[in-house]
This record gives structure tokens, C-alpha cells and sequence, in this order.
């Protein structure tokens, strides 16, 4: 029964982005939706809702109350050799223009958008779920500003001029302005006034749907089918090759129930929109990464059920 309720979860989180997605497409192909206006409400996202939603996220943990180093020192270390790891097989391809795309792609989860939900629904709260995302989720994003900057299309190695280039986007970066903010927010245990907060909630909830409808209209079918094997490539690697190395290292390490399925969702959830946003807005061309984001989002509902499955019935959650 429970892998009935954890299908029908996993649709119901999957599925309408998808959904989401077709429907930027449809728009797209029928003249409601024109280039310019997806690429106008990418960069929107990119530069005001998206920081709302990771700041609104993070301002709210509790660093006292749930803190744990060892388990966010884990989310940490097996973030950064998840993007060794895909940097390494970026070098694969011949064409290098998608190094970038293929690497934030193939690293990168949903973890800040659909992890604590995931969380509350098996567990009634949201668990381990802010320290996750503290471990995980600010270095998902410098290093998509590190990547996308050094393997930009027509960038010619590293000089002073790109690192100098590479560091003011960082720092100006919108997306780690706003978990900047959320972190300090929290260290200083201050409070969230019920207006800001409602505020903050209905801003950041736009970041998704937008998000995923910008990304649709600009897909380009023809062009993702020219893609397609560093695209299934990257979505394979994403829902089953990390978490086949990954979650036997975290059982090993003692993490059980909440902790493991924080780590699960870190691990093999699927693709962020962000890096379909981001990749548009610092010179790439986008298509790998939405490639990457409609293959995992379609198949993450199966991959993340069986995943469930196997732990459950493991005795580990």
C-alpha cells in the first residue's frame, strides 16, 4: 500500500510540471507565447522570484534547533564530488559548447523546491529537509555560476579578464545575493513579520510556474533530439548513477528515516528549472538543459518510488 501512496505522491509532484512545461510549448507553437516574451519572464525569474523563493527558504531554518555538521557535512562532500564527477564526463562530448549544460544538469536537483514536500508527506514535517538544502543548495548554485561562466560557448580558457569576469558574477549573482540573505537572515535569529512573510510566499511561488512555462516555450524539439544522448546521458546519471553510489556510502554512515530520505531527494530528484534559467541568462543556449529537466521530471516519479521501495523494504525508512 505504501508503494501506491508513494507512486501516486510522486506523480502528483512530477507530472503537472511537466504539464507545465507542454503547456509553455503549446503556448509557444500556437503564437500565444513569442520569444521574446519567454526570454523576457526567463530572466524575471532568474533576477527576482527565484532569490525570493531560496531566501524564504533558508531564512526560515532554525540553525540551533536542527543543526547537525555530520549530516550536512555529507550533503556537502557528496555534492561537490557529484560535480567532479559530471565535470569529468563533460569532457566526453566533442562538442564543448554544452559542457556547461551538461554538468549543472546532470548535479543539479530539485532539492529546495520539491524536497521538503516530499519530506512532509512521509513524514508529517519537514524533517531534515532545511539542512539538506543549507549542505547542498548554496554550492549547487555558486558552482552553476563557477561552471556556466568558465565553459560559456566561445570562452577561451582562463585568463585575469574571465576570472575577474567569473567572480563579479558570482558576487552579483541574484541567486546567491538571496541565499546570502537567507542565511544571514537566520544566523541572526530574526524574526519573519506575517506581511513580509506572505509576501516572500507569494512572490517565490511564482518562480516554478513561470519558470516551467518560459522553459517550454523556448524548447525546440528538433534541436533537443540532436542532444539526445548527453541528455539521457545526464538524466541517468542524475536519478540512478549518483544514488547507486551515494545512498549504500549514507547507510553505511548511520543515516536513517528523515536523513536518508533528504539524502535520497538531494541525490535523485529531478533536474531543477533553475538551470534551464540560469544557462539562458549567462550565454548558453538552453536546450541541453531543458532536455535534461523534461527527462527527469517525467521519470523521476518512477526512479524516486523504486528508490523509496528498495529502502523501505531494507527496514532503513
Amino acid at each position: 500500500m505504501i508503494i501506491v501512496e508513494n507512486l501516486i505522491f510522486s506523480l502528483n509532484a512530477t507530472v503537472p510540471i511537466f504539464l507545465m512545461m507542454v503547456l509553455g510549448y503549446v503556448l509557444h507553437e500556437i503564437g500565444w507565447m513569442d520569444d521574446e516574451f519567454a526570454s523576457k519572464m526567463n530572466r524575471f525569474v532568474f533576477r527576482v522570484p527565484l532569490p525570493v523563493l531560496l531566501f524564504g527558504d533558508l531564512a526560515a531554518v532554525d540553525f540551533a534547533r536542527v543543526w547537525n555538521m555530520k549530516f550536512v557535512s555529507f550533503c556537502f562532500g557528496v555534492t561537490v564530488i557529484s560535480i567532479a564527477v559530471s565535470a569529468g564526463i563533460s569532457f566526453l562530448w566533442k562538442d564543448r559548447s554544452i559542457q556547461g549544460e551538461f554538468i549543472q544538469a546532470s548535479y543539479r536537483s530539485s532539492a529546495a523546491i520539491l524536497g521538503i514536500a516530499f519530506i512532509q508527506n512521509i513524514y508529517g514535517t519537514a524533517g531534515m529537509a532545511p539542512l539538506m538544502i543549507i549542505g547542498s543548495v548554496p554550492l549547487y548554485n555558486v558552482m552553476a555560476v563557477l561552471v556556466l561562466s568558465l565553459f560559456k560557448p566561445g570562452q577561451r580558457g582562463l585568463d585575469r579578464d574571465v576570472m575577474k569576469t567569473t567572480l563579479w558574477g558570482i558576487v552579483t549573482n541574484p541567486i546567491i545575493l538571496g541565499i546570502a540573505a537567507g542565511l544571514l537572515w537566520s544566523a541572526l535569529r530574526l524574526p519573519m513579520p506575517q506581511i513580509m512573510g506572505k509576501m516572500i510566499s507569494s512572490v517565490g511561488g511564482v518562480t516554478t510556474p513561470m519558470g516551467l512555462m518560459a522553459m517550454g516555450a523556448a524548447f525546440d524539439l528538433r534541436r533537443a533530439f540532436a542532444k539526445v544522448k548527453p541528455a539521457v546521458t545526464a538524466a541517468f546519471i542524475k536519478l540512478i548513477g549518483f544514488c547507486a553510489v551515494f545512498l549504500p556510502a549514507a547507510v553505511r554512515l548511520g543515516f536513517r528515516e528523515e536523513e536518508l530520505v533528504a539524502i535520497l531527494v538531494m541525490l535523485g530528484s529531478a533536474t531543477t528549472v533553475t538551470c534551464f534559467v540560469m544557462a539562458k541568462n549567462m550565454g548558453h543556449e538552453g536546450v541541453l538543459s531543458s532536455s535534461v529537466v523534461m527527462l527527469t521530471t517525467l521519470f523521476s516519479a518512477f526512479t524516486l518510488t523504486g528508490w523509496l521501495y528498495l529502502l523501505r523494504s531494507m527496514g532503513l525508512i
